[in-house]
C-alpha cells in the first residue's frame, strides 16, 4: 500500500497551500485527514473546529473527543480508521474572543471536493461513513437526508457501501440529558453497523435493503 501512503502524503503536502476558496485568508493553516492509507474505514465530517484549526489535526476537538468514545464503545480502533472532513479549512464567525462555527457554503465544500476526492481514490475503502448533512450531500447529493436516510447503506461514486448518520456535534447541542443518551445510543449503532460491513459481516438484511444513490 505504499503508493496509497504516498499519494495522501503528496495531496497533504498540496492542500497544505490550498487557496481555491477564501477561508485560508482567516483560518490559521489547512486540516488534512489522518489514519492509515489502506484504512477499511473512513469517516467524513464537516470541517475542522477551533481547535482542530490550531493544532492542524482532525476530530481533536469536543466532538472529535465524542466520536473517539463512541468507536470504543462501537469495538472500532480509532488507528484503524481514517477520519477526514469534507471542507479543510475552518469557517467562524468571531464573538469577541471566540470564533464560532459557521456552516460551509455550498461553493466552499466545491472548492474543497478536489482534496476530498483524493483521499478517497487514495484510501479505496471498504465503507464510506458520513458524519452530517454537509458530508452527506458532499459524497452522495443534495438529496440525501440524514435523519431519514441514517442506518440505510447506499452506494456512492466513491464507495458502495456508504452510510450517513449525525454529526457528533449535534449531539453535544442537545440540552435534553435524557434525550441525548438516547441519541448517542443510536450513534453508536450506526457505527457497529458500518464496521460490520467493514469487517465483511453486513448481513443478508442490509444488503437487500439497501439504497443505491
Amino acid at each position: 500500500m505504499k503508493h496509497e501512503v504516498d499519494g495522501l502524503e503528496g495531496l497533504r503536502k498540496e492542500a497544505a497551500g490550498c487557496r481555491a476558496c477564501p477561508l485560508y485568508r482567516d483560518a490559521t493553516q489547512t486540516v488534512f485527514g489522518e489514519g492509515p492509507g489502506d484504512a477499511r474505514l473512513v469517516f467524513v465530517g464537516e470541517q475542522p473546529g477551533d481547535q482542530e484549526d490550531v493544532e492542524g489535526r482532525p476530530f481533536i476537538g469536543p466532538a472529535g473527543r465524542l466520536l473517539a468514545e463512541a468507536f470504543e464503545e462501537a469495538g472500532i480502533r480509532r488507528e484503524d480508521v481514517y477520519v477526514t472532513n469534507a471542507v479543510k479549512h475552518f469557517k467562524f464567525v468571531q464573538r469577541g474572543k471566540r470564533r464560532l462555527h459557521e456552516k460551509p457554503s455550498e461553493a466552499e465544500v466545491r472548492a474543497c471536493r478536489p482534496w476530498l476526492e483524493g483521499e478517497l481514490r487514495a484510501i479505496q475503502p471498504a465503507v464510506l461513513v458520513c458524519l452530517g448533512a454537509t458530508a452527506a450531500q458532499s459524497i452522495i447529493g443534495a438529496h440525501v437526508r440524514v435523519l431519514r436516510d441514517r442506518g440505510r447503506v447506499m452506494a456512492s461514486s466513491f464507495c458502495e457501501w456508504t452510510f450517513v448518520t449525525v454529526h457528533p456535534s449535534a449531539l453535544l447541542r442537545m440540552p435534553d440529558a435524557k434525550a441525548r443518551e438516547a441519541a448517542r445510543a443510536q450513534f453508536v449503532g450506526d457505527l457497529v453497523s458500518a464496521a460490520a460491513f467493514a469487517r465483511g459481516r453486513g448481513g443478508r438484511e442490509a444488503v437487500e435493503g439497501r439504497s443505491v444513490a
